[in-house]
């Protein structure tokens, strides 16, 4: 098993790493800046001079090249390599070697995963460069998430009505790669939320056992650990001070990847209680609910869902007296302790699901009267100037 985490992370995280450096020299030069920051400071992110937004750029191609080199190696090893007795090389060959044919059974579907995210990756990189309308973007998220259904990425929650489980999985694909895209209005705190997620369901998958092979689901774990390792290599560019922004193309991305991976992968169903199936909702629990109370109070008070403000829940947060960096680490906190729940869902009955669901429940309910407070500071403040920006 180590072979898998050696494997995936680290030649993603080198990639992402180098790759930021170079996107911190070159995407002033290709117009990818983050224009905002020349404004008067309004968040960690702004008033600090143009950054550059090339990090989606970097993270796409630690998670593609990687994956790109291990299929062309695939093609090699039946035929070139034969099995080691001892040795390094042994156990490396003795555990992949099992899994060859299933890895060449999954790699159509692996390069229609990473066609889609990469073409969602060029439309935030067009909406980076052009600012382009947000009923476009969801036009053409959602035919994406179309398309993904129609190649076969469906949820499963025991409803036999399939235009019911589509129309769900196009919403699924669709509101988590906007949930990242919400989520990224801080220094490192859609990146690091993200790598948490994306932490917490690797070890979900691997602890689970599959409904039917009875054994880990190493193929969906690969990707997610290939991610993890991309969203590491970012991040070290994009801690505070940040120098170097994800923008919507790695956004975009992100949050795809994460949505086609819980769709793939089997969190309940035979050998397997059903309210397991809730695990995704428990590690993705607080980044959905800051998209949810963000529409909310946009919609509310008449504005745009997709007009960017300071309404997030880092920025509520912060108007509590919390700094910038106080207010992302709380937010990674709180992802984590939401998705711890997940691991013991499989393990537990009905009675003990519904305590996990209560305690992120009130875990979310902590946070909302925090928020409340915020939200009545803010509006005992004298009226200030519109803080709309498109997100």
């Amino acid at each position: 098993m180590s072979w898998l985490f050696i494997g995936s992370i680290i030649p993603s995280f080198l990639i992402a790493w180098l790759l930021s450096y170079a996107m911190r020299r070159y995407a002033r030069g290709w117009g990818l800046v983050d224009l905002r920051s020349n404004e008067p400071p309004r968040s960690d992110r702004e008033g600090r001079g143009p950054i550059p937004t090339g990090g989606g750029i970097a993270i796409w191609a630690a998670v593609v090249l990687p994956l790109a080199a291990g299929t062309v190696l695939l093609g090699f090893l039946p035929a070139h390599l034969t099995t080691p007795q001892s040795g390094e090389l042994g156990s490396l060959w003795n555990f992949v070697g099992p899994h060859l044919a299933g890895l060449e059974r999954q790699s159509g579907k692996l390069w229609i995963l990473l066609g889609c995210g990469t073409l969602l990756m060029l439309l935030g990189l067009f909406d980076d460069r052009y600012n382009l309308d947000w009923r476009l973007r969801i036009l053409f998220q959602t035919l994406v998430a179309c398309l993904m259904v129609w190649q076969g990425w469906q949820l499963s929650f025991f409803v036999d009505l399939p235009l019911v489980t589509a129309a769900a999985s196009i919403v699924w694909i669709v509101g988590l790669i906007n949930t990242f895209n919400m989520l990224d209005n801080m220094d490192g705190l859609a990146a690091g939320v993200a790598a948490i997620v994306v932490g917490i369901l690797t070890a979900v998958i691997l602890t689970a056992p599959h409904s039917i092979r009875n054994g880990p689901q190493l193929f969906v774990a690969g990707l997610l650990l290939v991610l993890f390792g991309a969203l590491l290599g970012f991040l070290w560019h994009n801690v505070p001070p940040a120098k170097l922004f994800m923008g919507d193309a790695g956004s975009y991305f992100i949050g795809f990847c994460i949505a086609t991976a819980t769709i793939s992968a089997t969190f309940a169903g035979e050998g397997l209680p059903r309210h397991a199936i809730l695990a995704p909702l428990c590690v993705l629990a607080i980044p959905i609910y800051d998209t949810l109370t963000v529409i909310w109070i946009r919609c509310r008070e008449g504005r745009s869902p997709f007009a960017g403000d300071t309404s997030h829940i880092s920025h509520r947060l912060v108007d509590l007296g919390l700094s910038r960096r106080g207010a992302v680490t709380l937010l990674y906190l709180a992802t984590a302790a939401s998705g711890l729940g997940a691991f013991s869902l499989h393990l537990v009955n009905t009675q003990g699901a519904i305590l996990v669901l209560l305690g992120i429940g009130g875990l979310l309910w902590l946070v909302a009267t925090l928020e409340l407070t915020a939200r009545r500071r803010r509006q005992q403040r004298p009226t200030e100037p519109s803080e709309q920006q498109p997100e």
